[in-house]
């Protein structure tokens, strides 16, 4: 279930996902929360299209812009334009005179290669537990690879030590 609410705050008009299991909203312009039990709904629809159309149309009548929303396709439609339209990321880069490939690694690598939802310490942490000899040099690779720069790696080696979250012993890492 999907319902286009308004604010009465600032007068935005927002998708709210099944109002009825949820206590509360936030505006997304203003950031005022709501009670949804007492926002004004102008339309619900199991369908998420259907809502967004309703919101635009709603949107174009708000401002006196029927006329020109009734000549525009729809929502569904011109999402698939979107889509169509341009070049994609890969020849852009290519016509720029970039290897795609080679940027996309560097994205990668400055997302921390795959591992974006994991902390740098999260990342350091992993290492010291899951590598069989978990040196500092060895630690220090392991973060690299996967985005965290050698000096923040050892940095976060040290503090975990100096925190009594770790140990070292023979030059490797163990976590208490």
């Amino acid at each position: 279930m999907y319902a286009v609410v308004g604010c009465n705050e600032c007068g935005n008009m927002w998708l709210v996902t099944d109002p009825r299991t949820s206590e509360t909203a936030n505006c997304s312009r203003c950031g005022k929360t709501h009670r949804t039990a007492k926002l004004k709904t102008f339309f619900e629809s199991d369908d998420r299209t259907a809502a967004q159309q309703a919101r635009s149309a709603l949107l174009a009548k708000k401002h006196g812009d029927s006329a020109e929303f009734a000549d525009v396709a729809h929502v569904a439609e011109l999402e698939e334009q979107v889509d169509e339209a341009g070049i994609d990321d890969a020849d852009y880069l290519a016509e720029s005179g970039l290897d795609a490939n080679e940027v996309f690694a560097a994205g990668e690598r400055a997302s921390g290669g795959g591992d974006a939802s994991r902390s740098q310490d999260e990342i350091v942490r992993d290492a010291v537990s899951e590598l069989s000899a978990p040196t500092e040099e060895a630690v220090v690779e392991y973060a690299t690879d996967r985005g965290v720069p050698a000096d923040r790696a050892r940095e976060l080696l040290d503090r975990l030590v100096r925190g009594g979250e770790a140990s070292e012993s023979g030059g490797e890492y163990r976590l208490l």
